[in-house]
């Protein structure tokens, strides 16, 4: 019995002498000591920075490791559902209500509250239209221009090259949900008599049509969203419209676009397996700026996601360490 004793006990001194080996060789970096943590990466730039965000707190600051699983919002909704992922950063709600609905209903999915609340899309101009810009010797040839009801009287200022004797107005793309609606804003405005609708073949071509009359200081009017690099990038003033009402705007679009909340969310198995993981992830929250300048930083500095992330803990410490304690903050600035 002594002899099996003391074999036990060598084992688990060899064993002990091996880990401490390994730590003093290779450091006890954070997978090493908790799990990795998987994120949904999905396919637009503000969620995989907002990845990289979360997951820079969680490994420098709590421990765990991170993994990013890429894909699209159906696929990635049914792996969080699964378990597969554990954590969402960007759940554009409205867009997917009844089967987040339905996955808090089960217990499957916690829903931690939003990310930003004030994602947004509408129609709007250069802010130097209205204001003129003195910098670049820019008059203002809208000054009166406040809400998609005057767009009539400046359709001359937004002449149509094709068509001079109408302005025209920069669409949505073919085949999105948003140019379906713009068509029955024109109607429901009557502007169908004073501008033409233009729908540009792409992204890209949207873009380019926006960022050409800005650089050259021209009239432009059109659709775009929130967040982009692009409303990072210029200057531009949003049209008013009568404030969103549901009825209205889903029978003849004659009200402002709603405001999509975006939520985190996370796999109902990490309450357990990471609890305070959790409790950070209900205090992140951001803004559509914010996520408009850290955009505008990857465009401008051709960078990627992790060093925009890495940006915007820099840029923004006094907000995201009121997400964490002292201690997990003073982890992640000294990573930083």
């Amino acid at each position: 019995m002594r002899a099996r004793r003391t074999g036990s006990i060598t084992r688990g001194m060899v064993a002990l002498m091996v880990s401490l080996m390994v730590v003093f060789a290779f450091g006890a970096g954070p997978a090493l000591a908790k799990d990795k943590l998987v994120f949904s990466d999905l396919g637009w730039d503000s969620a995989q920075v907002h990845n990289r965000i979360a997951a820079f707190i969680i490994e420098h600051g709590y421990g765990y490791g991170a993994e990013y699983i890429a894909g699209e919002t159906v696929p990635m909704f049914a792996g969080l559902e699964r378990g597969d992922i554990d954590i969402t950063m960007e759940i554009w709600v409205d867009n997917q209500q009844p089967a987040f609905d339905n996955a808090i209903a089960a217990g499957k999915v916690v829903d931690l509250g939003a990310n930003f609340p004030d994602s947004w899309q509408g129609w709007l101009v250069p802010t130097y239209m209205i204001k003129g810009d003195p910098a670049r010797g820019i008059k203002a040839t809208t000054p009166d221009l406040k809400s998609v009801m005057d767009l009539p009287k400046y359709k001359d200022v937004f002449k149509d090259p094709e068509d001079p004797k109408k302005g025209v107005f920069y669409s949505c793309i073919p085949g999105w949900g948003c140019e379906k609606i713009n068509e029955m804003k024109f109607e429901a405005y009557e502007l169908n008599d004073t501008f033409n609708l233009f729908l540009p073949g792409s992204g890209a071509a949207l873009v380019a049509s926006l960022a050409g009359a800005y650089k050259k200081g021209e009239a432009w009017v059109g659709y775009y969203w929130a967040p982009t690099w692009v409303l990072g990038s210029y200057d531009m003033t949003p049209l008013e419209e009568p404030a969103y009402d549901k009825e209205i705007f889903e029978s003849t679009a004659r009200s402002a676009y709603p405001a999509v909340a975006t939520h985190i969310a996370v796999h109902s198995s990490m309450l357990k397996k990471a609890p305070e993981v959790v409790e950070f992830l209900k205090k992140y929250e951001t803004t559509q700026d914010m996520a408009n300048k850290f955009l505008a930083f990857m465009k401008d500095k051709e960078a990627d996601t992790q060093q925009a992330a890495e940006w915007f803990l820099k840029e923004y410490e006094s907000l995201w360490t009121g997400w964490v304690s002292s201690d997990v903050a003073a982890k992640v600035k000294k990573a930083l």
